[in-house]
């Protein structure tokens, strides 16, 4: 270190000001959380190479070595937090099937015995054949405490948890269960093990009233209620047919209300943000480009670390590095992990048959 930033260093000691306060890079604002950088948070786990949301993909991704493993909370009707992210259990289950009459409804509409009825793996087999295994058949929604048992279950490798608050406005009151439930498993005992999220500043103020000392992020979209675009016709009207194309070229009315969202997060109190990505191939998960460098400047600007979602490719890992995110979402935790050069112990395959799969 120089003269003088070590000089820098005690005046800042000296004055008492934090090292958040002070702080303007990444590496610096993760430190002062507790959370892991560059953070590789395991999106729905390892759910390239298994059904997402699923026990097998969370143990891939916790045996991957991926700092989080990321989860969508909903609760069921008897009152269960529940790991699913659609809010209906079509595209990843067999509800159509089991319940034919109710195939249309929310989670919150069915008890845990009914979920654990359903067959939350067969369709990863039918939609990726190439990557199908007999014992994903048969597969069951996860419990929060499920996956806090998966993350726990190998003591070399305990990954933290990621969790999202799902259409929090359907679940009053689960900022709370969620801080019960993590209270008493003493998750919340270590700083950065837990981060929590939202789309939903009202859920994400809650979750910082429940659990004031957990880090907390908000996630940004661009669109109505969100981040507001430049003036515009939506995808709809016009008439184009390629949605990732359309989404990546709409950019925020202007920086002041990129900004605006920015001091959303702050005020709920958020200590970072997860913005979308868009992808150099398209595809479904490839949106508006909201982790441009100048919009990462101005979030470390205000103290606020940067995780971009969701992000799988070689090519993309890299551009949203160069533009200065923090961490990223990923549905290859394995291909993330060797792109920042962190070794994983055996291939995907090996370790899902290792682990019975």
């Amino acid at each position: 270190m120089s003269f003088k930033g070590i000089f820098l260093g005690l005046g800042i000691a000296l004055l008492g000001l934090s090292a958040p306060v002070m702080a303007r890079d990444g590496a610096a604002l993760a430190k002062a959380q507790g959370i892991a950088y560059p953070a590789v948070i395991a999106h729905r786990g390892a759910s390239f190479d298994a059904p997402e949301s699923t026990a097998p993909a969370y143990e891939l991704a916790r045996d991957l070595g991926a700092d989080y493993l990321e989860l969508d909370l909903q609760r069921t009707r008897d009152g269960v937090l529940v790991v699913v992210h659609d809010n209906d259990l079509h595209r990843t289950s067999d509800v159509a099937e089991r319940f034919p009459e109710r195939k249309d409804s929310p989670v919150s509409a069915f008890t845990l015995a009914e979920l654990k009825s359903l067959d939350a793996g067969s369709w990863f087999n039918q939609a990726y054949p190439e990557r199908a295994r007999a014992a994903f058949a048969g597969l069951k929604v996860l419990t929060l405490e499920e996956v806090m048992d998966i993350a726990e279950a190998n003591p070399a490798l305990r990954p933290g948890l990621y969790i999202e608050t799902k259409v929090p406005n359907l679940f009053p009151g689960i900022e709370q269960d969620l801080q019960r439930a993590l209270q008493a498993r003493g998750w919340l005992d270590v700083p950065g093990r837990v981060v929590l999220q939202s789309f939903d500043r009202d859920s994400l103020a809650l979750l910082h009233t429940a659990m004031p000392q957990v880090p907390k992020v908000l996630l940004l979209w661009l669109g109505k209620g969100h981040i507001e675009p430049m003036p515009g016709p939506t995808f709809a009207e016009s008439g184009e047919r390629d949605k990732a194309a359309f989404l990546a070229r709409q950019q925020p009315r202007d920086r002041a209300e990129f900004e605006r969202w920015l001091d959303h997060a702050k005020a709920a109190g958020a200590v970072g943000v997860g913005p979308s990505a868009a992808l150099a191939a398209g595809g479904e998960q490839s949106y508006a480009d909201l982790v441009q460098p100048w919009m990462n400047r101005m979030a470390h600007d205000k103290g606020l670390l940067v995780h971009a979602y969701t992000v799988d490719e070689a090519v993309d890992f890299q551009r949203v590095s160069d533009a200065g995110v923090d961490g990223i979402f990923t549905n290859r935790t394995g291909a993330l992990l060797r792109f920042y050069g962190r070794g994983v112990p055996q291939d995907e395959a090996i370790l899902l048959k290792s682990g019975g799969y």
